[in-house]
């Protein structure tokens, strides 16, 4: 494996140079196609200096160098998004990307997908502990077919569904169809977040392993450890190798332990995060540190929209916790698992008994979204232009988190619920 990764301090330009022209040795591309598969715009990396260097070392040695954005559900990229995903003036593409091309994942295109294989039932059972036992189909954009190689270029963080994001997570959800998708999405929900977010092994991280090895390609990671706008590491290699590397640096980087809880977070969404489908991860990374009958906010003014993709599914289910699903699961079961999954991550964990639900917390939205709106999904609601973020800072059991999303909160001394 190549790369370089300090908790400590962040990788100079020459440093994160060295690591790509060594990596496209690695890779031995003469004459060979490359696909690299990349974030959208809800996650955080240099991509447009990666882009920049892939194009100085490995386009000059390949026979083709496209990009693929591997959206997952996310609604797909714009031509002008994408040039600011890259850093690109209008008009300036082929001056940056020279002959390369950059694609949407279309996850509801059945054209768009290849059945590459079936995770049987038994294995299902034995990676689930018995939770699950069905046979799941996995499709995968048939684009990577058209390419000898694939190489994955994104950011580790934290996550709430895998544990920690990256490495096979860019092609399962990135890059799939809807089954899998829904299926590892509700089983994340199912052990909940607070057990498996910053868990480095988890079921769900072997689900997307299983699925991964069904693809006979080459598989490569260039996997980042962010920290704030410049890389604390870079590792190249194998996926699962590189990712692994990463991962361990970004549970140094990116974990933040706190000896209390607090009764009341101000959780402010990034403009990165243009919808509550991805602003949800302001509570997924605080979940932790909410006291009991404590409050989270997501402070986000211009978040206006619940989803594109789902929002009209997500109002018609409202946010609740996993026991009030579970508890009637037979009304719920045939929506998207995925979406089921969502609301549960953004609601928090909590009981539900003799038909009523009892959250741990309560969860307000502090947002573009109106007050009819919020109350209708199940959640709180405040006015945007009420936030005093001072009133959240240096007072006893308040935290202001002026950039939520990305740094995990926990506990140093966890109960029980929150342990894997």
């Amino acid at each position: 494996m190549i790369g370089f990764g300090h908790a400590d301090q962040v990788l100079s330009d020459a440093q994160v140079e060295q690591v790509v022209a060594q990596a496209v040795e690695a890779m031995a591309l003469d004459g060979k196609r490359l696909l690299v598969l990349i974030p959208d715009h809800t996650r955080s990396c240099p991509l447009p200096q990666i882009a920049r260097l892939l194009t100085r070392h490995a386009a000059p040695r390949t026979s083709q160098l496209d990009y693929l954005i591997a959206l997952g559900t996310h609604p797909p990229l714009t031509e002008p998004q994408i040039d600011k995903l890259l850093g690109i003036l209008p008009g300036q593409r082929d001056q940056v990307l020279g002959d390369s091309r950059v694609f949407n994942h279309d996850w509801k295109n059945p054209a768009a997908l290849q059945r590459i294989g079936t995770l049987r039932a038994d294995q299902v059972r034995r990676i689930t502990g018995g939770e699950f036992e069905m046979d799941i189909d996995v499709t995968v954009n048939r684009l990577v077919f058209d390419y000898d190689l694939v190489l994955v270029a994104g950011p580790v963080f934290p996550h709430e569904v895998v544990g920690f994001s990256g490495g096979a997570k860019y092609f399962f959800p990135g890059i799939c169809g809807q089954e899998l998708l829904d299926f590892f999405h509700w089983l994340g929900a199912v052990i909940t977040n607070p057990r498996i977010i910053g868990a480095k092994h988890t079921p769900v991280r072997t689900t997307l392993e299983a699925a991964a090895d069904m693809l006979a390609f080459p598989k490569f990671g260039l996997c980042m450890v962010v920290k704030g706008h410049d890389l604390a590491g870079l590792y190249f290699g194998p996926l699962r190798e590189a990712w692994s590397a990463a991962a361990d640096l970004s549970d140094q980087v990116h974990i933040i332990y706190v000896d209390q809880p607090y009764e009341s977070i101000l959780s402010q969404a990034p403009e990165m995060y243009d919808e509550l489908w991805v602003g949800g991860k302001c509570m997924y990374k605080m979940e932790n540190v909410v006291a009991d009958g404590g409050e989270l906010i997501i402070y986000a003014p211009h978040i206006r929209e619940i989803s594109v993709t789902h929002g009209k599914l997500i109002e018609e289910i409202g946010y609740h916790t996993r026991d009030y699903f579970l508890a009637q699961w037979e009304r719920f079961k045939h929506y998207p698992w995925g979406v089921v999954a969502h609301s549960t991550h953004v609601r928090g964990i909590g009981t539900y008994e003799g038909g009523v639900e009892k959250p741990r917390v309560r969860v307000t939205l502090a947002t573009g979204i109106d007050e009819a709106t919020c109350r209708r999904i199940n959640l709180g609601y405040r006015d945007p232009a009420s936030i005093d973020p001072a009133q959240w800072q240096g007072r006893p059991g308040r935290l202001y988190v002026p950039k939520a999303g990305e740094m995990l909160y926990k506990l140093k001394d966890p109960p029980a619920w929150q342990k894997a």
